[in-house]
């Protein structure tokens, strides 16, 4: 392959430029049109791969900066336990004294939902 011989027309040696015959040829054909349909499915599958991700990347709702309340009002004498935010609720786990409650907070503007109030039997 380094030092191709051509013969005296031009030609590798090695090049065999026989007519195909009319059934190879229509073969021949057929998969030069069964690959260029494959190739354009596998680019058509990319095309959608990538802009289903760059959609998702897109269209994530995260929240902003400064999205969550600056300042919550708990009750008096509340000592906080634990603290979890699930789902853009903030979920406090507070004692009262001997009481414990778990308080239900939305997470942007800080107005309490709920109180669960915990008790031993």
């Amino acid at each position: 392959m380094n030092n191709p011989v051509f013969d005296d027309k031009g030609r590798r040696d090695d090049e065999d430029e026989t007519p195909l015959d009319p059934a190879t040829a229509r073969v021949q054909t057929k998969l030069r049109r069964l690959l260029a349909g494959s190739s354009l499915v596998m680019v058509a599958g990319f095309v959608a791969v990538f802009a289903a991700i760059l959609y998702k990347v897109n269209s994530a709702s995260t929240p902003a900066s400064g999205a969550i309340a600056a300042t919550i009002a708990l009750p008096s004498q509340a000592r906080v336990e634990d603290v979890e935010l699930s789902g853009g609720r903030l979920i406090v786990l507070i004692r009262e004294g001997e009481a414990a409650a778990i308080l239900h907070y939305d997470a942007t503007s800080g107005a309490l939902i709920g109180r669960t109030d915990l008790v031993s039997r």
